[in-house]
């Protein structure tokens, strides 16, 4: 699997993107496996770039919901988690 790019993610709809959730996690237990036998380099590489575009798929999911409760609260008393975090981060 390529590396993904976060803009088709946004793109896609949570359906598609929890499907393709539930690929990517499957995949790296297949990878260890090769890198146990002795695989190739290429497939050692794979392990780091699953592991980034779960965590790709995993963010784009959680700003997409928290762009929907924002919308939801609009005009409403807005839970904490909703707010600007401020310039700290922290």
């Amino acid at each position: 699997m390529a590396k993904i790019k976060v803009h088709e993610l946004r793109a896609k709809s949570k359906g598609e993107m929890q499907t393709q959730l539930k690929d990517l996690k499957a995949e790296p237990a297949l990878l260890r496996v090769s890198k146990v036998i002795g695989g190739a380099p290429n497939k050692l590489f794979k392990i780091k770039v699953v592991r980034l575009s779960v965590a790709q798929v995993l963010t784009v999911l959680s700003q997409n919901q928290k762009a929907a409760l924002r919308t939801a609260y609009k005009n409403k008393w807005l839970p904490l988690d909703l707010h600007p975090v401020p310039f700290g981060g922290g």
